[in-house]
């Protein structure tokens, strides 16, 4: 499986009319379609299609056509990501109709390449599942463990200072993490 860790945007125009495709990771989607809609208030859909890992991982799909004809623009999206293996992102694409009408099988073939090219302008990277680890450390030992974890390439990470020492949340493959307790 594959993922992206940033945005990227695409233009495909297809019979006069424009698809302005944005590739999402999952995190961003939460009320993206709505200011999409805000942003574009001329076009004609706002369409999207999801997949990502739940917390059993198990793979949760989504798709909306968004006033399309039924399965014309989010199924066939939502297939793209499935085709790439592609996981924990979106694709929302806004279209600008273009005058002609491209009929359903000309719809599910934009929408498609529209999907295609966002993905590959992207950034794709190999999924690794992120595992959360809490642990505590003294005051004396906090930059000792910035240093550890720079080196072991675990960039995510919440520390609270309180009254007995440092109390540390970093997120990492289950090899970093491993690595991290023999530290």
């Amino acid at each position: 499986m594959k993922t992206i860790q940033s945005t990227t945007t695409a233009t495909t125009e297809v019979t006069r009319s424009k698809f302005i495709a944005h590739l999402v990771p999952f995190a961003e989607f939460d009320g993206l379609q709505a200011r999409l809609k805000v942003e574009h208030p001329k076009a004609s859909h706002v369409v999207y299609s999801l997949r990502y890992l739940n917390n059993h991982d198990q793979i949760v799909e989504n798709s909306t056509d968004d006033g399309e004809p039924r399965g014309c623009a989010g199924v066939p999206i939502l297939n793209v990501l499935r085709g790439e293996d592609l996981i924990n992102c979106a694709v929302l694409i806004v279209r600008y109709f273009g005058g002609t009408k491209l009929g359903t099988g000309g719809m599910v073939r934009a929408y498609s390449l529209a999907a295609k090219n966002v993905i590959a302008e992207a950034n794709t990277v190999p999924y690794v599942k992120e595992i959360v680890y809490d642990f505590e450390t003294p005051y004396n030992g906090v930059d000792r463990m910035l240093y550890r974890l720079k080196q072991l390439g675990i960039t995510r990470i919440d520390r609270e200072f309180e009254a007995e020492g440092v109390s540390w949340r970093v997120w990492g493959s289950a090899e970093q993490i491993e690595r991290l307790k023999r530290i």
